[in-house]
């Protein structure tokens, strides 16, 4: 319980990744904000499982919905010590072909989105004595992805939004980290993991030789979120069997 009492929102938590972390953070005593957009049906059944816990809708790609939410946190559960910036979206476009709509969605929710939480969260910390925000990027933020450049620029930003992030609300008090999965398991990746020959060739590609669960990120999350990790601030974690580091021989 060595989150008990403090509030954390999370956003995207609804389905995938973001409800493993939610109820990681709960399950560590934390007071969860379910952020969500669509899933309404999803978020809701999360709030009955979790003890201290509130439904928030929010398009995070959007300031005054993203304002509304931090105000309803701060009023319901109290002022935000954790921010997870979870909510993520990808659309497969080959660069050549691709249109402003792919590129203004993604960005939209996978960058900009993390920023306008993290700003208006950071002032909320500012004013009550610091706090933990921790961004779930992808080994995208390094890796090249083809057929997904809005996917693999927005999470690039991301890396360097935290890291100057980092630097500047330190003196609040605030520390800024990224989590980085590789290949997890979710609901967004089913047709990759229905098809035998593909996760055939993603354990090829994973020295550990599996897929990750999305417990296994929430649990380097609840790390980041927590004083075990008081130290620490402008870094990637990933989260990936050493994908990010795969390298075959001549």
């Amino acid at each position: 319980m060595e989150l008990e009492g403090k509030v954390a929102i999370v956003t995207g938590a609804a389905t995938g990744i973001g409800r493993a972390i939610a109820a990681r953070l709960a399950a560590d005593g934390a007071y969860v904000a379910i952020n969500y957009r669509g899933s309404q049906d999803e978020a809701q059944a999360l709030d009955e499982e979790l003890p201290h816990s509130i439904v928030v809708q929010a398009d995070v790609s959007k300031p005054d919905e993203v304002q509304a939410m931090v105000e309803k946190v701060e009023r319901e559960l109290g002022p935000p010590a954790i921010l997870v910036n979870n909510a993520g979206v990808e659309k497969q476009q080959p660069l050549l072909d691709m249109d402003l709509d792919n590129w203004h969605m993604v960005v939209g929710v996978n960058l900009t989105g993390p920023f306008l939480c993290l700003q208006a969260c950071a002032r909320s910390m500012a004013r009550s004595g610091g706090g933990s925000i921790v961004n779930i990027s992808s080994i995208h933020e390094d890796l090249p992805f083809p057929g997904f450049t809005s996917y693999c620029a927005a999470k690039g930003g991301l890396r360097m939004l935290m890291r100057n992030a980092a630097v500047e609300l330190a003196e609040h008090g605030i520390r800024v980290n990224n989590v980085a999965p590789g290949a997890i398991k979710t609901p967004i990746n089913a047709k990759t993991f229905d098809d035998p020959e593909k996760v055939d060739r993603l354990k090829q590609l994973i020295p550990l030789q599996r897929v990750g669960s999305p417990e296994e990120v929430a649990e380097v999350v609840a790390f980041l979120a927590s004083d075990r990790s008081r130290y620490v601030t402008g870094s990637t974690y990933f989260v990936d069997g050493g994908m990010i580091r795969h390298a075959e021989p001549l």
